[in-house]
């Protein structure tokens, strides 16, 4: 029972990529039908909302904090983060180019989150120390894959099941379209990587998982709102959604991406920190690769499979360099708090001891 507990944040982060990989999957088919993406994201937070709603009324009830200017700021600017301007840019960069390359790009996440953390004094790093050497190779090397990806192309691979070169590609494959798409879904990426710095310092003095993740998610419906309104203000027809594969995007995306997602992502924060929530991404890289070459034909090109290997190689020197960071909480023992059992299975007796000391 023990080792299952010790286990479980690993586990709830596995899952959590595998359902992003469906989402992704999902979200480039209807993208190539031609769903607007400004609808899918308020289609999918709303739904998110509501699902998410009654739980937290009535299980965060007698831990869910007072409301204050400062919190509810804050919740704003998470809904703008990630469900507006990282979903958004996602997206867009995922037309130019295909799921695959759209999700690989996503493996740089860890490294720039690490960066940020660092910078807002979440993370130290000591060059003496080979852990923190690790982390600051593995950075520069996720940065470096990045680039491989995106600037070399090289030979395709030729797999039975994409029929080779004359396979029918998704748009986006050309240098220029790759390179546009690149930017978009790097601008997400950071954008992604400030939500997940922002949700860590939130939960501190905001520690309801379900109150907030319903919070992001109406903020994100209402600000992503007021997006799609002005860019899809001339095409009144792109708000229209049937029993079709748009309404199982969005009730999946909605439910397993955004509410179980955000509410694992501040579960596992807790114990883990942020870059670890974020390490796993290239196992949603692989399971997109597999599903799109089957399901879509993508072609795959030798560089893009040597930048991808690059960026595993980095972010995972990241991981190894963090693994002595994360301590446990010592027992309080002055604290009346009834206690708290956290993913690892250790006590907790307060509220400030239930967020974890990111580093040493």
């Amino acid at each position: 029972m023990d080792c299952l507990k010790k286990a479980m944040p690993f586990i709830l982060v596995v899952l959590l990529q595998v359902g992003l990989a469906g989402m992704d999957i999902l979200t480039k088919a209807v993208l190539n039908e031609g769903m607007s993406n400004y609808v899918l994201v308020v289609y999918r937070h709303g739904v998110a909302a509501i699902v998410m709603a009654p739980f937290a009324f009535y299980f965060d009830k007698r831990v869910r904090p007072k409301m204050t200017p400062t919190i509810f700021f804050k919740i704003t600017l998470l809904g703008l983060f990630e469900p507006v301007i990282d979903q958004n840019l996602f997206c867009l960069g995922m037309k130019y180019t295909t799921a695959t390359f759209a999700t690989a790009l996503y493996n740089t996440l860890p490294a720039v989150t690490f960066i940020l953390a660092v910078i807002v004094r979440l993370e130290k790093v000591k060059l003496r120390s080979i852990r923190s050497a690790a982390k600051v190779v593995g950075t520069l090397a996720s940065v470096g894959g990045t680039l491989v990806m995106t600037l070399v192309k090289g030979p395709a691979l030729d797999l039975f099941w994409t029929k080779g070169p004359s396979a029918q590609n998704t748009t986006g494959t050309d240098i220029h379209s790759s390179i546009k798409g690149a930017i978009f879904v790097t601008i997400g990426c950071f954008s992604y990587a400030c939500f997940f710095i922002l949700y860590a310092i939130t939960l501190k003095t905001y520690p309801a998982e379900l109150t907030l993740t319903a919070w992001i998610c109406l903020m994100g419906t209402i600000e992503g709102a007021a997006v799609a309104l002005v860019m899809e203000r001339r095409n009144l027809g792109a708000w229209a959604i049937g029993w079709d594969n748009k309404l199982l995007t969005v009730t999946y995306s909605g439910i397993v991406c955004s509410a179980l997602g955000y509410y694992i992502g501040g579960l596992v924060m807790k114990t883990r920190g942020p870059v670890f929530v974020t390490a796993f991404s290239p196992l949603c890289m692989i399971i997109v690769a597999i599903m799109s070459t089957v399901i879509f034909a993508e072609q795959m090109y030798l560089g893009r499979v040597l930048g991808a290997g690059v960026i595993c190689a980095g972010l995972y020197l990241v991981i190894w360099g963090k693994g002595k960071d994360y301590v446990t909480p010592l027992k309080d023992v002055g604290s009346t708090t009834q206690p708290k059992l956290d993913l690892s299975g250790n006590e907790k007796n307060s509220v400030d001891h239930e967020i974890i000391t990111i580093s040493k």
